[in-house]
């Protein structure tokens, strides 16, 4: 079973807005993005999570520069003591539901691939690595953390009494972000003795995890038998319950194939029916049919039915069908989240079509984690998002 241990957080100075200096993932952000966060605050994240070069001083240097530079002069100040952090976000979702998701941020053991204890759930696309690892290996710090799912039964119970309020912001999606300090040694304990009791899924931040695994490989070449912070990772861990999941659907963009072509590929598995103009409340009617959607270039919806016959042994996910189905098809897959997002895509002409699939059961990812199975790439889209900057691990 895996570590999860406290560690000394570095953290914003309780001076200054989380609202203004903390940010969405890296791999979320836009140039325009950066702008926007980067004029928001001088002291936003981004600027060491999402280096850009100036004046000639090399990103990874620069960021590695600047994180020093807010340590020493209090911008950003480190817990006197190894602590967890709670990390709450309040959110209406897409039902209407008031949802809160409560985990806890702490430091992951890393394990070798397939070793057991942390488990990915699903495969991964090839993805450079190393821009990641250059910006570890520079600041020797954690700077975003991986998101894992606990089969660790009462975790969101135990977490449920709060601890000593650091901070809580309402962003522009309309999610609250709040996050307490844990560090009176017997909850830690407690709180480490259970998530380190069971198995612990990658649920987002899969490439993050890889990461993890090359900088401790390099640290232990250079103090062989001496163990270390980069045996760790920084990690929110929230427990695998239908309560404690917001899951979304990763919709397909197709080219390399013109739309009749896979139409056609597509019906020799799926009963086709029309949809008429796609829009937002398309996907309700999908979980009603059961049905997946093709879409056109002019926005227009084919219902994809499936044949049971077709996929008899193949796993109950629609990204699992859709693999199955075309096969034996020549194709380029993307992959794209919202509605709105995957219809600009393919009116703009980015992709020749797209399909839209159901968002995958928390029993099947649970099956998936319980079964060390794992699901085709990019199947999942946990929400909301975490924020990066409410807490920094330092792996030097």
């Amino acid at each position: 079973m895996p570590r999860f241990e406290p560690f000394p957080a570095i953290r914003y100075s309780p001076s200054l807005s989380l609202a203004e200096v903390t940010a969405p993932p890296y791999d979320v952000l836009s140039e325009a993005d950066l702008d926007a966060l980067e004029a928001q605050h001088a002291r936003n994240i981004v600027y060491v999570d999402v280096p850009r070069e100036r004046d000639g001083v090399g990103r990874y240097e620069a960021a590695a520069e600047r994180l020093h530079t807010w340590i020493a002069e209090g911008t950003m100040v480190t817990d006197p003591r190894p602590s967890y952090t709670i990390y709450r976000m309040e959110f209406t979702d897409e039902a209407g539901r008031h949802r809160v998701i409560s985990g806890v941020l702490g430091g992951l053991e890393v394990v070798n691939e397939g070793a057991g204890g942390v488990l990915p759930h699903e495969r991964t696309t090839p993805k450079a690595k190393t821009d990641r690892l250059d910006l570890t290996r520079a600041t020797g710090t954690n700077l975003s953390p991986v998101w894992g799912l606990s089969l660790a039964i009462g975790l969101t119970e135990l977490l449920a009494d709060p601890g000593e309020r650091m901070g809580s912001f309402t962003d522009t999606d309309g999610v609250t972000h709040s996050v307490e300090r844990v560090d009176e040694p017997s909850r830690v304990a407690t709180i480490g003795a259970l998530v380190g009791s069971k198995d612990v899924v990658i649920a987002d931040g899969h490439h993050r995890y890889a990461i993890s695994r090359s900088y401790r490989d390099e640290r232990r070449l250079q103090a062989p038998g001496i163990g270390g912070p980069w045996d760790l990772t920084l990690t929110y861990v929230n427990e695998l319950v239908a309560e404690q999941l917001s899951v979304s659907a990763i919709h397909r963009l197709y080219t390399g194939i013109p739309y009749g072509n896979l139409r056609d590929a597509l019906g020799h598995s799926f009963d086709l029916a029309s949809a008429g103009k796609v829009t937002a409340t398309t996907t309700l009617q999908m979980l009603e049919r059961g049905a997946l959607c093709l879409v056109d270039r002019t926005g227009d919806g084919t219902f994809l039915i499936p044949r049971p016959e077709v996929f008899i042994g193949v796993r109950d996910l629609d990204s699992a069908r859709l693999e199955h189905a075309l096969a034996s098809t020549d194709h380029q897959v993307n992959y794209q989240h919202g509605v709105e997002h995957v219809l600009d895509s393919v009116r703009t002409g980015a992709a020749e079509a797209a399909i839209l699939i159901r968002p995958v059961s928390v029993d099947e990812i649970r099956r998936t984690a319980t079964e060390h199975l794992l699901m085709p790439p990019k199947s999942t889209f946990f929400t909301p998002k975490l924020k990066t900057g409410l807490v920094l691990r330092s792996v030097a």
